[in-house]
């Protein structure tokens, strides 16, 4: 239990940091900016009951508010996630339900299924965001554009620290 706890304070250490110094840093063409942060609350383990994800997804969006100073505009969109997490996992559940002890990535859950499962919370969470951010409805293609593109990024990353961390052979 504490190992899980000091392991997932690590990791959100270390995305938080990576999101902070290096990624906000970086705007291609005013569209694409990738958030690599949301990968914490998709790596969060099934068993976490949805009001600590709630919990840890406001500390999370708050600290990344703090980093850009946008007044609560992630911390509101990470809290749709968490939100958003709960039934998406309903959604896509497997037959048999989801073993005691597994978490949501590549390793334990298959290529698949790990690809509907980020593809559907990173595109909520960028939609939410830049909706958000932008508060029009006059934009909503132009903001469609951006939530597409930044999410196809913001994957992109999420998959090559999914492979970095992938040992095959290996499944609880």
């Amino acid at each position: 239990m504490i190992r899980d706890v000091i392991k997932y304070f690590f990791i959100f250490i270390v995305l938080v940091l990576t999101q902070g110094l290096i990624l906000n840093n970086i705007e291609l063409g005013g569209y694409i900016n990738p958030y690599l942060y949301v990968l914490f609350i998709l790596l969060l383990p099934f068993e976490t009951p949805p009001w600590i994800t709630l919990i840890v997804a406001f500390l999370l969006g708050i600290t990344i508010d703090t980093f850009t100073s946008t007044l609560g505009v992630h911390t509101s969109a990470t809290i749709f996630l968490a939100f958003a997490r709960k039934y998406v996992l309903k959604l896509i559940e497997p037959r048999g339900g989801y073993e005691f002890g597994t978490e949501p990535n590549i390793q334990y859950m298959g290529l698949n299924w790990f690809i509907i499962y980020s593809i559907s919370l990173v595109f909520l969470h960028h939609f939410f965001l830049f909706f958000v951010e932008s508060f029009k409805f006059s934009q909503f293609f132009s903001t469609l554009g951006r939530a597409l593109l930044s999410s196809f990024f913001t994957l992109v990353l999420i998959f090559i620290v999914q492979l970095f961390n992938y040992k095959p052979g290996v499944r609880k």
